[in-house]
């Protein structure tokens, strides 16, 4: 029987392109070279994808040692992009942190300008609330 050909054989790409090198360094130094907007203009996660697929691609040819490192350098991107996208998401999180503080009892002015004043809606409907048949 043939050997089966595998998937990443026959990928080709008009992408960027590490320099040459880059996968046998430690695992620091390829994560700093694949975060760099050179070589991973969309970001750091198109930098994680480039790790994989050189994985993949390497497949049964690289060492365990080999392998070990390039899947830490993966995780530094991973952390990095976790920071990231926490850092975008903060300001988001400090307004409804604000709105959260705001004690219910006092005037509060809503998005339309007008004024708001605390309403007892929720007293009264309970108040007017018809008998249960279950008693």
């Amino acid at each position: 029987m043939p050997k089966q050909s595998r998937w990443v054989q026959n990928v080709t790409t008009v992408s960027t392109f590490p320099p040459e090198g880059t996968f046998s360094q430690d695992a620091e130094t390829v994560a700093r070279i694949m975060a760099s907007k050179k070589v991973s203009p969309k970001g750091i996660g198109s930098g994680i994808r480039m790790i994989q697929y050189f994985i993949n691609r390497a497949g049964k040819g690289l060492s365990k040692g080999r392998i070990k490192e390039l899947e830490k350098a993966k995780r530094i991107l991973q952390a990095k992009l976790r920071e990231e996208k926490r850092a975008k998401a903060r300001p988001k999180l400090r307004k409804k942190a604000l709105a959260k503080r705001q004690r219910p009892g006092k005037r509060r002015v809503s998005s339309a300008g007008s004024l708001r004043l605390p309403s007892a809606r929720g007293a009264l409907a309970f108040s007017r609330r018809r008998p249960s048949a279950r008693r």
